[in-house]
């Protein structure tokens, strides 16, 4: 895997000199300082996925684009997002019961991506809320009751529910098992 975390360094450079673009301007538009660029252009440090997802949109190319030209590990044209990388995501504050862990984002222009682990504990507590994306929601495990507005529908292993994010919306475990549900976020 080091060999495309480097040639991601590389891919950068490329663009930004076929482009036109000096690492300042890079680097103005991502947000981020020139010395970051120069240090990811040459391998010497790695972006975070949000870091380098801005480096792409400033660069003016399409993520497909900027890795339609990166080297192949092992011949293979997908990415990996293994169990022991995943992190747990701190959510609100006073939300008791709720598990949130990252497997994998992505962004494309106007539309971002995310997938995340959900677990509901039994006796979880936490008020409606709101976010900025359609919902996809896969059970993976237990039950779970999701409140969306002022209906309620109650989903078991198997079942999923797609709905609009910014409709005020709660999950429910009143079973005493922990529920496990696969989430899908559609950021537009």
């Amino acid at each position: 895997m080091d060999d495309y975390l480097i040639g991601i360094g590389k891919r950068i450079k490329e663009i930004r000199k076929n482009g036109g673009f000096i690492i300042n301007d890079v680097a103005s538009k991502a947000g981020v300082t020139a010395g970051l660029i120069s240090r990811i252009e040459n391998g010497r440090t790695i972006p975070s996925l949000p870091v380098l997802l801005k480096i792409i949109t400033s660069l003016d190319v399409e993520v497909t684009d900027f890795f339609s030209g990166m080297p192949q590990v092992n011949g293979v044209q997908f990415i990996i997002s293994r169990k022991e990388e995943n992190n747990i995501i701190e959510k609100e504050d006073d939300a008791f019961g709720f598990s949130y862990s990252y497997i994998f984002g992505k962004q494309l222009n106007s539309l971002g991506f995310e997938a995340v682990l959900l677990e509901v504990h039994p006796n979880s507590k936490r008020e409606k809320v709101v976010t900025d994306a359609y919902e996809f929601k896969y059970m993976l495990s237990g039950e779970c009751a999701y409140i969306i507005d002022e209906t309620e529908v109650v989903l078991n292993e198997g079942d999923a529910i797609f709905f609009d994010g910014r409709v005020p919306h709660v999950p429910v475990n009143r079973s005493t098992n922990i529920s496990k549900m696969l989430v899908l976020y559609f950021f537009i």
